[in-house]
């Protein structure tokens, strides 16, 4: 950039972003600065597509402005000042008469991907320059719909007086007893990557009463799915006083709210079959199945799986009831062998436990419970499970201190991701995905 240029560029700033302006504005000056997604030269017209986070803008250019835009790489980023004025356009509402074009950067008439979308590369190429993959509108509105679905549920915990907490991703022993964390020497011992927050979120309803965290958590699993992955973001809350069933009414609600924002924005640019008008309002109105873990095995048979009461449900069996249950439904009532030591059991039946999975169809999305408060029964079922009370005696101490009934979950942000934008790999709703083959870029 000539100092010329740059001199010329901090008098200039934006007035409107491409969405913003409309037929009130024609007659009006306005300046807008995005990059070149597309250039058509008539001969003495020509037209700049110009795209913006917000969306795209045509641009008609003349005489000297039509000159130099014919020497401007596509993608550059460039400055336009213009004149709205009306359009013969059937694409667009309006169009700018531009009297100046400012090239911020040019962009290199070699890309490694066509961020149009046009031609299409595979995903893992995509992945290798996802900056530039953004500005395919596909692409970048699943991520705007991502940042507004998180305003949507800060919101929505903080109506239900919900504490947003931050708690610790570098831990010192194994919590919740998994085996599958990323170690590492911290400082001449052993620290880990914490796989969730359950432990510390129990810990803090002692005094907060309702918190709710958003962050990113890590599984040293070896998996290669479609649906899983090393580090991935996690929505979990945790509240005092209330039980599982009503844990699963705050999901649901909070669910539908999401569901909401996600037709009224409008920004996803695939078709959806979830935010058709009849489906998205069976969705709205009608109550996600509520089915006792017993009555999925009694399913299962009918449907010639072969599965007994007690044992984990597979990947298999898991798509058959998504077959059969084909949006969001609740499995609830899980036998407590199959849950963490911290799960509550029922009290008529104490080989099962208040413990529930939102699914949607195959697709696991939250998972959640009543927790077990009485520390004399939480030191009993890490017995059996075969955990010391000594790696968790930090925890087991605050449950003598007066710990209330709780209950909570934790929610995929990723995987609900893929619901909303109608995807099937995970690594389209993260922008840096991190998997058994990827810690780059």
């Amino acid at each position: 950039m000539t100092s010329t240029t740059h001199n010329r560029m901090n008098n200039f700033s934006r007035t409107h972003y491409a969405s913003q302006i409309t037929k009130e504005n024609i007659g009006f000056e306005v300046i807008v600065a995005g990059w070149i997604e597309d250039f058509r030269d008539i001969g003495k017209l020509g037209f700049i597509m110009l795209r913006d986070v917000s969306g795209l803008v045509q641009t008609v250019l003349k005489g000297e402005h039509l000159q130099k835009a014919r020497n401007i790489p596509r993608q550059s980023n460039v400055l336009i000042i213009g004149i709205v004025q009306d359009t013969k356009s059937k694409n667009f509402p309006i169009e700018l008469s531009v009297s100046e074009i400012i090239v911020l950067s040019e962009a290199s008439l070699s890309l490694p991907i066509d961020p149009t979308g046009r031609v299409e590369s595979n995903l893992d190429t995509r992945l290798d320059s996802r900056a530039l993959d953004l500005r395919n509108p596909k692409v970048l509105n699943i991520f705007v719909l991502r940042s507004g679905i998180l305003r949507v549920i800060r919101d929505f915990f903080s109506e239900q007086n919900f504490i947003e907490v931050n708690t610790p991703k570098i831990i010192g022993s194994a919590s919740e007893g998994g085996s599958n964390l990323f170690s590492f020497d911290y400082f001449k011992r052993k620290g880990y990557l914490a796989q969730s927050p359950q432990l510390y979120k129990e810990q803090l309803v002692l005094s907060l009463d309702r918190v709710f965290e958003i962050a990113p958590y890590f599984r040293a699993e070896n998996s290669h799915t479609l649906r899983h992955l090393n580090e991935f973001q996690s929505v979990d809350m945790e509240a005092a006083y209330l039980d599982y069933t009503a844990v699963m009414d705050l999901v649901e609600d909070l669910i539908k709210r999401i569901l909401n924002f996600t037709k009224d924005s409008g920004r996803v640019e695939i078709e959806n079959p979830l935010l058709e008008q009849k489906t998205f309002e069976e969705l709205i109105n009608k109550p996600f199945p509520r089915i006792r873990y017993e009555d999925c095995i009694t399913e299962l048979k009918k449907l010639g799986e072969k599965v007994e009461f007690g044992e984990d449900l597979s990947d298999a069996s898991l798509k058959r009831l998504g077959e059969r249950f084909d949006k969001f439904f609740f499995i609830l009532d899980w036998p407590l062998d199959l849950k963490p030591f911290y799960i509550h059991e029922k009290e008529d039946d104490p080989k099962i436990s208040k413990s529930f999975d939102l699914q949607f169809g195959y697709l696991e999305l939250v998972s959640g419970g009543t927790r077990q408060h009485d520390v004399s029964k939480l030191k009993k079922r890490l017995e059996v499970q075969g955990l010391s009370h000594q790696s968790f005696k930090d925890h087991l101490r605050v449950f003598e201190w007066g710990m209330p009934p709780h209950s909570g979950c934790g929610l995929g942000l990723d995987r609900l991701l893929m619901v909303l934008a109608g995807v099937n790999n995970i690594r389209e709703t993260v922008l840096y995905p991190r998997d058994t083959t990827r810690i780059s870029p």
